[in-house]
């Protein structure tokens, strides 16, 4: 096209931004507008976010301070002392692993966005799954695919409708190329059976799908002689692992985390690029807080004792609040691991619809509007708009300072603690109130 001579006009040309169709996570948004409500003196009973809710080890604090003045940007994978640590904690975990097998991240979500965006084609999903899979999905160009979990079992697609799903999808000119797998799992708080991870281990080698396993939650099993078997323990050279130490010790504001990449040529490939992604969009980790997680990832005595005191704090709180849904006649699995409970209202479908409760989310909005309680809808994790589940997360439910919520760590009884007992006191009122 020839050119037409300057532009007359002074005014500026107005910027059309470039639309993601991503809302803000749905978690954080449901944080934020519970905080609202509690600085307008607003009752609040915070069931939404999933954050463990527990104050920083002071052994941690400290290694944070001390390394506060060590600046830098470091190496883009991560400082060897880190990569070292975290080779010796998968190690210690049945899974051998070498430091240059590791990329440490911002966190672990922004290391799973960058995988997809390394991976780049359609990704397999259980339904329900995590907020940001789908999202994250969406943002790197790619569709996700919703696979209906394993019955009974959560954070895991069900192995026969995986394999059904990647054949339409090659049908149709689609690749899915990896698979999610959580372990164990939010939203249900349930843990895969090893018999389900090698039958999807099985289906992902037949199609040659890489498993991205995000095992974030799994030292907070709560019977830690549950049987817990990694896809990297079946599938080493196409399965990444990801973790953090945000829900194990309540690190999720630090924002650190790190991915083990399979063995093998596969390996090799995704390490690199992995390397290259994150050098154009995070440089690399914050310094201080590397020589912090190395500790945390070192576990020595003290941080062991934390991680375990967390872990049953976890477990008394979660089971009760999921003991008063089933008594209120609710369909609720037994949470196994973390602080999520995933409770079923559909059984109160017809008394709810004369509310005008007809979506999960209508009855997330009348449960935060009327009882001040926030809670995430089935909708949030990929279920339908009608179903009727909700996510209810229990890690913010031991106490508004850092002294009671080392007094919920300490305690023979958590529940007994007055702040603990009103809260779910506060939950089987409201059960009680809307209950048919």
């Amino acid at each position: 096209m020839p050119w037409a001579g300057p532009v007359t006009s002074t005014a500026p040309a107005p910027l059309t931004p470039r639309r993601t169709g991503v809302p803000v996570s749905a978690t954080l948004a449901a944080n934020e507008a519970l905080a609202s409500r509690r600085r307008h003196g607003q009752p609040v009973l915070p069931l939404a976010f999933g954050e463990a809710g527990l104050p920083v080890h002071p052994r941690l604090r400290h290694e944070l301070a001390a390394a506060a003045c060590r600046g830098g940007y470091g190496p883009v994978a991560g400082i060897p002392e880190l990569r070292e640590a975290l080779a010796g904690y998968w190690t210690r975990r049945g899974l051998p692993t070498s430091p240059g097998a590791i990329v440490a991240g911002p966190g672990s979500k922004p290391l799973l966005f960058a995988l997809l965006l390394t991976i780049g084609t359609d990704v397999a999903v259980p339904m329900p799954s995590w907020v940001s899979y789908a999202a994250q999905a969406r943002l790197a160009g790619a569709t996700p695919r919703f696979v209906p979990a394993a019955p009974g079992e959560g954070g895991i697609c069900d192995p026969d409708a995986l394999e059904r799903t990647v054949v339409a999808a090659a049908a149709e000119g689609r690749a899915i190329r990896s698979v999610m797998v959580t372990l164990p799992d939010n939203p249900t708080g349930r843990l895969a059976s090893p018999a389900t991870v090698r039958e999807l281990c099985a289906v992902a080698d037949r199609h040659d799908l890489i498993i991205i396993s995000d095992e974030i939650y799994r030292d907070l099993v709560h019977d830690a002689g549950a049987p817990f078997l990694s896809p990297a323990s079946v599938a080493p050279d196409r399965t990444v692992v990801t973790t953090s130490l945000s829900k194990s010790l309540a690190l999720g504001g630090w924002r650190i985390g790190a991915a083990r990449l399979p063995d093998g040529p596969l390996g090799q490939a995704l390490t690199e690029r992995l390397r290259g992604v994150g050098s154009e969009i995070w440089s690399a980790p914050a310094v201080p807080v590397q020589h912090a997680a190395a500790v945390g990832f070192s576990e020595p005595p003290e941080i062991s004792r934390r991680i375990a005191q967390s872990r049953s704090l976890h477990a008394a709180v979660a089971r009760a609040v999921a003991a008063r849904c089933a008594a209120a006649g609710l369909s609720v699995p037994a949470p196994q691991a973390a602080f999520y409970v995933y409770p079923d209202f559909a059984s109160w479908r017809e008394p709810l619809l004369r509310r005008g409760i007809v979506t999960g989310e209508d009855l997330a909005r009348h449960l935060v509007d009327r009882y001040g309680a926030g809670s995430l809808p089935a909708s949030a994790f990929g279920e339908r708009p009608d179903a009727l589940r909700l996510r209810l997360a229990t890690g913010l439910l031991y106490g508004d300072t850092d002294e009671q919520r080392e007094a919920a760590l300490e305690a023979p009884d958590p529940l007994a603690l007055p702040w603990i007992a009103g809260a779910l006191a506060g939950v089987e009122d409201m059960l009680a109130s809307l209950s048919p």
